[in-house]
């Protein structure tokens, strides 16, 4: 989806019994701090929006979790989007609710559809994010369950055009190929995507330099750009990368406090 607005920058917290955890291919887990310090300095920082999902989503999970939610509303002033557990228009509201901006589903709606048109009728298409975790196959790109655990039969392009059509505002696209690799971004598969629909697509998976951030956006058209552990662990700072992509043609949103 060609467009003329700014880049999107977007550190994602994994949250696991209210800590931000990140792994390798979706295993490997270690810790890597507190969310809400974290969403803080984020915000401050500069960064445009935080992705925040539950990864261990049980009821007591989610309570932890809409917890959290409420303290990072408090701390942040930007967007940001929650998921993980999302099953019906009730843990929309608890999330929304708490202060969350966003919602991302993923397993459920690929399990049924109508969740989708359901989150969108009721709160809008700005609200629902739909996330996909896919990876290359043998016989192409095919959309994981369960954290990338259970594959499914549905193709990554076909279930994306299906959430666009079920008024999905945009595609989070993780290419489990990719992620935790630091090798840089699926940019074909992102820019066939961003081809095909007519909503942000959003790329996650494989951030490991900022030439890989400038990447994605000349060659994979994706309109934002979240990664996680180059964030965490202090590989990367938003401020710089920010720079570093404006002085090389991307147009980006720096703000006042963090090119300070």
């Amino acid at each position: 989806m060609a467009n003329k607005l700014a880049k999107r920058i977007i550190p994602c917290l994994d949250v696991k019994n209210g800590e931000t955890v990140k792994g390798t291919n979706f295993v490997n887990l270690r810790s890597a701090g507190d969310p809400v310090e974290l969403a803080k300095a984020y915000s401050d920082a500069g960064a445009d929006e935080l992705v925040f999902l539950d990864i261990t989503a049980s009821v007591e999970g989610r309570k932890t979790f809409a917890d959290m939610v409420e303290r990072v509303a408090r701390e942040i002033n930007i967007p940001f989007t929650v998921g993980g557990g999302i099953n019906s228009i009730a843990d929309v509201e608890r999330l929304l609710y708490a202060g969350a901006d966003k919602v991302s589903v993923n397993s459920a709606a690929l399990r049924r559809p109508e969740l989708i048109s359901e989150i969108t009728g009721r709160f809008g298409s700005q609200v629902c994010v739909c996330a996909i975790d896919a990876r290359l196959d043998a016989d192409g790109w095919h959309c994981y369950l369960n954290g990338g655990r259970v594959r499914t039969e549905k193709e990554l392009f076909e279930w994306a055009h299906e959430a666009e059509d079920r008024g999905a505002g945009e595609i989070l696209f993780t290419s489990m190929n990719h992620d935790g690799t630091k090798n840089g971004f699926a940019n074909d598969a992102l820019n066939e995507l961003s081809d095909r629909l007519h909503i942000p697509v959003i790329a996650s998976g494989g951030a490991g330099c900022m030439e890989h951030f400038l990447d994605v956006f000349t060659k994979g058209n994706a309109d934002a750009a979240l990664a996680a552990s180059v964030f965490h662990f202090g590989e990367i700072g938003i401020p710089q990368l920010k720079d570093f992509l404006k002085r090389n043609g991307v147009r980006v949103r720096i703000t006042e406090r963090a090119a300070e």
